[in-house]
């Protein structure tokens, strides 16, 4: 009995201490296999950056849906206990560049729409359908010959209007020339002294049209799965700074499997036209309110 229970215990632990040294074995082969992936890798980033340093045309684009449905039948907990709601939004970020040895054209679209409902089945007078929330279109491009490595003179247009709603009422378009400063890679910095910002609208008690300083910071980059842009301008008015404006806004796209990930949006704004027209009081008497939006969702990377 003595001898078979030495036996067992001898072929258990022959086995154990050949499973370990297998597994030991396969542990070292894939060791071995990650550093030529990681070199290989490393090449292939390096002639990637190669091939993106070249002249020529860079596209891109990605953006965020995001949106819940929900629907109550006499939930009596709440204060509407039969309410349909939802909301949805999206954001989508595109640019098209075209870099070469002595000019660059850099063109950007941006847009951020939203629809809401809020359905109070007891109530027959109210609204049940989709109405526009968040609602913002841009359009910018922006042209510069080199004068040296990160300085170009250049000429902007930069287009800003709504739309689901009021299209073009109001619309900000802003004309102007300068210099654009591209201290590294990914980063414009647009200043442009001579710059004249003209606004269509029907409201001349809040809107009108001056001269004055268009200043925008740019940073759009792509890091493995990470999608981000953000995006700073401002109009500084000679005439008056209740004509001035600047607006921030902010794109983040995660890719969790193939082009599907995760996004997150989210912009201020300060401009106290904006606020004069919403509140319909003149633009002396307007309370010019920080503005701001986010939306939080899937993301897509075209």
């Amino acid at each position: 009995m003595n001898k078979k229970l030495l036996f067992s215990a001898f072929f258990l632990f022959a086995i154990t201490f050949g499973f370990s040294q297998t597994k030991e074995e396969l542990q070292a082969q894939k060791a071995e296999k990650q550093a030529e992936a990681d070199k290989f890798q490393a090449e292939a980033d390096a002639l990637q950056a190669q091939i993106d340093a070249l002249p020529g045309w860079r596209v891109g684009a990605f953006g965020t849906i995001g949106g819940n449905l929900s629907k109550f039948n006499d939930w009596y907990g709440q204060g509407t206990p039969d309410l349909s709601s939802g909301n949805l939004g999206i954001t989508f970020n595109a640019y098209a560049n075209k870099i070469e040895d002595k000019y660059f054209w850099r063109n950007s679209l941006f847009t951020n729409l939203s629809w809401v409902k809020f359905d109070d089945k007891n109530d027959p007078t109210d609204d049940d359908s989709f109405q526009e929330g968040t609602d913002v279109f841009n359009i910018s491009s922006l042209y510069g010959r080199n004068i040296s490595k990160t300085w170009a003179i250049s000429g902007l247009a930069d287009y800003r209007t709504t739309l689901l709603n009021n299209f073009n009422d109001p619309g900000f378009l802003d004309l102007g020339i300068g210099a654009t400063w591209t201290p590294v890679e990914n980063l414009v910095v647009v200043i442009h002294p001579l710059n004249y910002n003209f606004v269509f609208a029907d409201n001349d008690a809040a809107f009108e049209s001056s001269a004055g300083a268009k200043i925008v910071a740019d940073y759009t980059r792509q890091i493995g799965a990470i999608n981000f842009k953000t995006n700073f301008s401002t109009f500084q008015s000679y005439d008056s700074s209740e004509l001035s404006n600047w607006t921030w806004t902010n794109s983040f796209g995660y890719t969790l499997w193939k082009m599907i990930g995760v996004g997150f949006d989210f912009g201020l704004r300060s401009n106290q036209q904006e606020a004069a027209n919403a509140q319909g009081v003149d633009l002396a008497d307007a309370d010019n309110n920080l503005q701001s939006y986010y939306t939080l969702g899937l993301s897509y990377k075209f």
